[in-house]
């Protein structure tokens, strides 16, 4: 059957993918994809002999065992589907965009459009994912009718999980085109897109690199470690936690050999040429085959649990065990931008003048090279946040810092020759509108250096369904939400004009979203309020996570004054709380994104909806402390699997659709990602999944109120069947034998047996009938039940205070 082509001038949607080359990126590309939900063929060479497909089969295959995961959950590997190029060039035909990732040879590139550029349909997509490589030469190859739809898109690496996609187009780029791409990367494939100006390694990989080449020479010129380096230039720093040297492990030596000889080649009259050779430590390792983490030693090794750094003199691997000194590092906690840099730049200690110099390099490189890379500074800021991990942007850094006194600085170490380079600030940094608004960000825009002005973000339309989107530092406000009431626990509140005003949102405001009294007090309000003068009710947040749970730091103290009977009352208001949910006379829609354990995922699956973002981590994790769930998660389960039985073979065991939430909650198993919460049970298949995080609460919003309009009513409270006493007896010998086998600990034992009686019902006849009141109630006397033994308060106050459980 011949698929359905666009009629002639309707506008291109882009619903099928080809990823050409199977290598590390193209395979995870194309699961990234399949992640998305949309169809994509992999395509590579044709194996010499056997199936001409096995190249991109075996890459598939592959994707199931990488970690961190590229798919959603492993059975997405099987939706792809392999090709080679001898035999499906005419599958070509049926892809809206095709995306070219092989290896960074421009011949190789090159040779492949020419094979493939006949087969395209002629309003295809065709875009090259490179890091680094010319669009403009790469388009040469083409034939001239191809080149409007060409150009270059680069996906960073693990491509489901960072965020950053460029967009690099040529001279000869339909910008129309362009904008539906860009429209699908963000809202179908959840990226975070800057567009790019066509030179050596674009924004992130220009700045990023040359970030990484001057910690490198100033960890050289200050005597510093690596590990110390790490330390310094990583959290504390408000960069990855994994500094910069682990980082190098991470990427790879050889890609970051790649990069760097990209820009040597390619910008030999940059000013900072001097410092692109790749450090001779770098160089050795390489020869050595110690390409970092993928090779299992690079700048590091491990051994065992111990962790070893790279001796540069000897050659050997030595224990890493440096130190920032205390005055850096109470520097370094310095939350005003002003004071912080103000302090390292007048430090005389080496690790300071380390930091500050590190600072100024990459202040002192973005502003000579950003009329070159970008269109405006916000492009720049946001590559590094989005592709390298940082807080911030170098331009946000020196803005909050005080732009005029450090723009001082700079120039200062400039003139008295301690800057990488001698090439002066550019002009606009000193004088004009810059100077005068004290940075790059205003209400008005980010500063465009070609232009001269202050650029307004873009108006595509996909960004106006982004809600709550971070604004960088100097920025106008993203948000203006109004408030309909708010306290130390919780903020409800509605969107602005165009977005419903008939829709309650309710965030919380305590630390990691959780659950405290009165966040739950909050929520309950929040459901008045709602049925009295609104058509639905969404509980999401702004930021992640979601709701890591019920506080326990803010039950100890009852607990310790009363015993069990002291949480008591906590205990059974979360059931109330969650019952209140569940037959609310509005539509109540959870918005899922990051985690949502223990009550944060018994708050949710009592929603009459739940929209999560892709990235959800959701499961109940309680026995993981010693306690079953207390706030209707069992009693929850127990229904559901009561639901699915009748929905599908109503003759078969209730406990073939109890076995997998049971399994679930006894093991405290956290989805690894929105599919796979659908798999484990914790969100329904109807239930929605968004890509893009930013745009959770736009659809969940439109959600809610599509189901007021359809007249959407609460659920009846009706009883429904347990499984019973042989269920129970099942349940608890395979719990036994995993106790047996030494799987599970003795304790472990008594709790998932706690999980499984509740579940059950406890000792009474397969089929009997029991009510939400009767199943809580035993839910209830199993937590207190829990919490008054010794194991569960030393399982508690173990994971109080490492984070950890403690298994006893």
């Amino acid at each position: 059957m011949q698929p359905t082509l666009p009629a002639q001038g309707a506008p291109l949607r882009i619903r099928r993918i080809a990823v050409c080359g199977a290598g590390v990126m193209g395979a995870q590309i194309a699961a990234h994809c399949v992640n998305a939900g949309l169809p994509v063929v992999l395509f590579d060479l044709a194996a010499k002999e056997g199936d001409k497909s096995a190249i991109a089969r075996k890459a598939i295959d592959q994707l199931r065992q990488l970690s961190p995961a590229p798919l959603g959950t492993p059975d997405l590997a099987a939706l792809i589907e392999p090709a080679n190029y001898d035999e499906h060039l005419g599958r070509l035909r049926e892809c809206d965009l095709v995306i070219e990732a092989i290896a960074e040879r421009m011949d190789w590139k090159r040779d492949l459009y020419q094979k493939i550029a006949p087969a395209l349909r002629a309003d295809a997509l065709l875009a090259s994912n490179t890091s680094g490589l010319s669009i403009t030469e790469l388009s040469g190859a083409l034939p001239e009718a191809l080149r409007a739809r060409f150009c270059g898109v680069h996906f960073f690496n693990p491509p489901r999980y960072m965020p950053l996609v460029e967009l690099i187009p040529t001279r000869d780029t339909d910008r129309g085109l362009l904008d539906v791409l860009e429209t699908f990367l963000v809202s179908s494939l959840g990226k975070s897109v800057v567009r790019a100006r066509d030179t050596p390694n674009f924004i992130g990989n220009r700045i990023g690199v040359f970030g990484i080449l001057s910690v490198m020479e100033q960890a050289r010129r200050f005597g510093l470690g690596y590990e110390l380096v790490d330390d310094l230039t990583g959290a504390r720093l408000g960069r990855a936690k994994s500094g910069t040297f682990r980082t190098a492990d991470v990427v790879g030596l050889d890609t970051l050999a790649h990069v760097v000889r990209t820009m040597q080649e390619q910008l030999p009259e940059d000013s900072f040429h001097a410092h692109f050779g790749l450090p001779r430590v770098v160089a050795t390792l390489i020869e050595k085959g110690a390409l970092g983490q993928k090779t299992g030693a690079g700048f590091y090794r491990k051994e065992g649990k111990a962790i070893l750094k790279l001796d540069p003199d000897s050659g050997q691997y030595v224990p890493a065990d440096a130190k920032i000194d205390d005055s850096v590092a109470a520097i370094l906690a310095e939350r005003d931008p002003a004071k912080k840099l103000t302090a390292l730049h007048e430090s005389q200690h080496p690790q300071a003048r380390f930091l500050w110099a590190v600072l100024r390099d990459i202040f002192h490189y973005s502003a000579v090279h950003l009329a070159d890379i970008a269109d405006n500074a916000r492009q720049l800021d946001l590559a590094m946040k989005w592709g390298f991990g940082h807080e911030q942007g170098p331009f946000e850094i020196w803005q909050a810092a005080g732009w005029q006194e450090v723009a001082g600085w700079i120039a200062a170490d400039i003139q008295a020759g301690e800057a990488l380079s001698s090439r002066p600030l550019p002009d606009w940094v000193m004088r004009g509108p810059v100077w005068e608004a004290r940075g790059v960000h205003t209400a008005a825009g980010s500063w465009n250096p070609r232009d001269a002005r202050f650029e307004g973000r873009s108006t595509l339309p996909v960004y106006q369904r982004q809600v709550g989107a971070p604004r960088l530092a100097g920025e106008a406000p993203g948000l203006e939400r109004k408030i309909v009431f708010e306290d130390e626990a919780v903020c409800a509140w509605t969107l602005p004009a165009p977005h419903p005003s008939d829709v309650l949102l309710l965030s919380f405001k305590t630390r990691m979203h959780t659950l405290s009294p009165e966040v739950v007090r909050g929520i309950m309000h929040a459901v008045d309020l709602a049925e009295a003068s609104f058509a639905a009710l969404v509980i999401g947040q702004l930021g992640d996570p979601f709701s890591a749970g019920a506080d326990l730091k803010a039950l100890m103290p009852l607990f310790a004054q009363g015993g069990p009977a002291a949480v008591a009352p906590i205990e059974q208001e979360m059931q109330d709380m969650v019952m209140r949910l569940r037959y609310a006379q509005v539509p109540v829609v959870a918005a899922l994104a990051g985690m949502a354990l223990g009550g944060g995922c018994e708050l949710s699956v009592h929603c009459a909806h739940r929209v999560a973002h892709f990235e959800t981590y959701i499961g109940l994790v309680e026995t993981g402390i010693g306690l079953v769930p207390g706030a209707g998660g069992l009693t929850w389960a127990a229904r559901r699997a009561a639901e699915l039985q009748a929905l599908g073979a109503p003759d078969a065991p209730l406990l073939a659709y109890l076995k997998k939430f049971a399994l679930a909650i006894a093991g405290a198993q956290v989805s690894a990602s929105a599919p796979d919460a659908q798999r484990l049970g914790f969100l329904d298949p109807s239930d929605t999944i968004v890509m893009n995080r930013h745009e959770l609460l736009y659809v969940a919003v439109r959600v809610a109120r599509a189901m007021a309009e359809s007249g959407r009513r609460p659920p009846l409270p009706r009883p429904f069947p347990v499984a019973g006493r042989d269920a129970l007896a099942t349940l608890k010998g395979q719990l036994l034998n995993m106790k047996v086998g030494g799987f599970i600990s003795d304790y472990d034992y008594v709790v998932a047996g706690e999980v499984a009686d509740v579940l059950c019902g406890g000792d009474v006849d397969p089929g009997s009938l029991a009510d939400e009141a009767w199943m809580l109630a035993r839910e209830r006397r199993a937590f207190l039940g829990l919490l008054g033994r010794p194991q569960t308060q030393e399982r508690l106050m173990g994971f109080l205070k490492t984070g950890k459980p403690v298994r006893n």
